[in-house]
């Protein structure tokens, strides 16, 4: 059996769902391919993941009708972004390098008085730097809405078994023996994509030789907001405030990072046990820890590919660039990359697929996402070293960086994003 699309996305995951959309809404008809039942694609389970949406990317699922299908008491704005280093780093609260949206104020006017405007920690008080949801209910949110596009066909259950490229048209075979023909495939399996790497793409892989552990945790004194990223000594942990779900107490999002033996020897603890070590782990700075979700784990491993495209082949999402989760970006720059690719499609000459749309496509992502990469990985280094100079290190670099005003505005200005793909 042979089918025809004008562009064909293996991966219903969040960069592949939003490709869909963006590509559907400028016309053009998306066969949507992922292995994955349509009941698993509909109900994803909770993955512990919760992603820091800047407010670019809120944006866009407002303009893309997504935003209403996520349930708005599941939304936990993120008001302060906290960095600590070292074991007696909570005994030592002046040590932390701080982030809120007051580093993001304007200078005067020309003309305008101090005191007339909005100046330097006063332009945006109180207001959040993005908003924590978590993944599963992202993912939802997307898939329910492609479901309201007509131009989308969608093809759960079903996986690629091989595909291919000419100067014509991009072809692809899949498990249930149907071939598909489009002017363009968009690879957005992952970081591991068979895609990428059945065509002969390489890439970038960074193995730190750790696991994550994630979960929710309840305890009695409120997160306010903050989101913790504390590199301890011998571990790092990330606390994510999570939206209250009306029962006592508070819940924050436990990211766990440790080496692989240790995250095994967690996740076969007894939940009280677990929630001990975890207090313990702590310092019991938000009082006793209480599991309150499924414990789950994930290889921590960052990837990028050597290049986005290749004939008729477009790699968007964690396929072309698979992030730390330090930042808790990676949807937003998953986001940008499939942004990018329809506008590059929308302002070339009618054929989604052609060589110059996908190499003007790679040059932008890659300018939006290498430094940062480069810049993710080796902070990740430095601050999961523990050797005592690094630890010297790492603490004279957050009290200083604490100090520097227009780095602070500068990060700041990325964690909240407020500009266009371009």
């Amino acid at each position: 059996m042979s089918r025809t699309y004008d562009i064909t996305i293996a991966g219903a995951g969040p960069a592949g769902l939003a490709c869909a959309l963006s590509l559907a809404g400028e016309g053009r008809r998306v066969a949507l391919i992922d292995p994955a039942p349509e009941p698993v694609l509909a109900e994803p389970s909770f993955d512990g993941r919760e992603i820091a949406l800047t407010h670019h990317a809120r944006d866009w699922l407002e303009r893309h009708g997504v935003w209403d299908h996520i349930p708005g008491n599941s939304v936990s704005p993120l008001r302060t972004a906290r960095i600590e280093s070292g074991q007696d780093a909570p005994a030592h609260p002046g040590g932390a390098l701080l982030f809120t949206s007051r580093n993001q104020g304007r200078e005067a006017p020309d003309g305008e008085a101090p005191g007339g405007g909005a100046l330097e920690g006063e332009a945006l008080e109180g207001e959040a730097l993005g908003h924590l949801v978590p993944n599963h209910l992202i993912r939802a949110a997307l898939y329910r809405r492609c479901l309201t596009e007509s131009r989308i066909t969608l093809m759960a259950g079903r996986g690629v078994i091989a595909s291919s490229g000419n100067r014509d048209r991009a072809t692809v075979l899949l498990t249930d023996d149907t071939l598909i023909d489009s002017d363009l495939l968009i690879a957005a399996d992952g970081r591991f994509s068979r895609i990428r790497q059945a065509r002969g793409i390489g890439a970038i892989v960074h193995d730190f030789g750790k696991e994550i552990l994630v979960c929710r945790m309840r305890h009695p004194e409120p997160h306010d907001g903050v989101a913790l990223q504390w590199f301890d000594e011998g571990q790092t942990i990330a606390l994510l405030p999570v939206a209250s779900d009306g029962q006592p107490g508070f819940l924050s999002s436990l990211v766990l990072t440790l080496d692989p033996v240790d995250i095994a020897h967690l996740k076969d603890m007894d939940e009280g046990d677990f929630s001990r070590e975890i207090t313990r782990r702590t310092q019991n700075r938000l009082g006793g820890m209480m599991l309150e979700s499924a414990r789950r784990s994930y290889p921590l491993r960052t990837v990028y590919a050597h290049r986005f495209e290749t004939t008729r082949l477009a790699l968007i999402g964690d396929a072309a660039v698979g992030m730390h989760p330090i930042t808790a970006h990676g949807f937003n720059l998953g986001l940008k990359g499939q942004e990018i690719l329809s506008e590059e499609i929308r302002q070339g000459d009618g054929d989604p697929g052609h060589s110059d749309v996908l190499r003007r496509f790679e040059r932008r992502h890659r300018q939006a996402t290498a430094p940062l990469f480069a810049a993710t990985n080796g902070i990740a280094t430095l601050y999961t070293h523990d050797s005592r100079p690094s630890l010297v290190l790492r603490r004279a670099g957050l009290r200083i960086a604490e100090r520097m005003t227009p780095f602070k505005s500068f990060v700041t200005g990325f964690l909240m994003d407020r500009n266009a793909a371009h």
